[in-house]
């Protein structure tokens, strides 16, 4: 015979300190939502623009059957050694980018010294330099990205020999920047201030103990 079972349910914030954090535990263990990181890659992309860099593109097949462009942007994270980020695209010289970086992130003092040392290293080979950033490798972080160094000088010169290391380097403190601001962000939606948000704007019930329920 079918019995009818009765329980009380609670709302997050009237459960006990125990039974809450027994609710976090399980909110947090469903993750953050899906493509939680598209607000820090969208905010990378206006860098690597304002930069002079222009991210390569890679088709992502869309569940309707179509495609889309996808940046060619990665990342692994955030508990292992070998967890970090990297990219690939086409530097060139951008007329005023340290400037606008500023303006763009005014306190950011990373951005500022990246834009620095390409506007400089640009200086001492005329304006000349030009790269193109690959991945390479099975894992994702700055030292899975080669960089390839080039001069558009109309009387073949070279580019000068700190150029390679100075380009490089900038740019895989850049994907080291990158790195910096999706853990954070993900820290930002796994903390408990979050979670309390989205368990209560979910309306979530618990058991007395902080079991979920219904």
């Amino acid at each position: 015979m079918p019995e009818v079972i009765c329980t009380t349910v609670y709302q997050f914030p009237e459960l006990s300190d125990a039974a809450k954090e027994k609710a976090r535990s399980w909110y947090r263990e469903l993750g953050p939502h899906d493509d939680w990181w598209d607000a820090v890659y969208e905010d990378f992309e206006r860098v690597c623009e304002l930069l002079g860099i222009r991210l390569k593109a890679t088709s992502v097949r869309l569940m309707s059957g179509g495609t889309r462009a996808k940046p060619c942007i990665w990342f692994s994270g955030f508990w292992s050694q070998g967890d970090g980020a990297s990219f690939e695209g086409y530097w060139s010289h951008v007329k005023g980018a340290a400037a606008r970086i500023r303006d763009y992130a005014p306190k950011d003092a990373t951005l500022h010294g990246i834009a620095d040392r390409l506007q400089a290293i640009q200086r001492r080979n005329f304006y000349q330099l030009a790269a193109e950033a690959s991945h390479r490798g099975r894992y994702y972080h700055e030292y899975t990205m080669s960089v390839d160094i080039t001069r558009d000088s109309a009387t073949w010169q070279p580019p000068t020999e700190d150029a390679e290391e100075v380009v490089t380097e900038a740019l895989r403190d850049l994907a080291r920047w990158l790195y910096r601001q999706l853990e954070a962000e993900y820290d930002h939606l796994t903390s408990d201030q979050a979670i309390e948000e989205g368990i209560i704007v979910n309306a979530y019930t618990f058991t007395e103990g902080g079991r979920r329920f219904g």
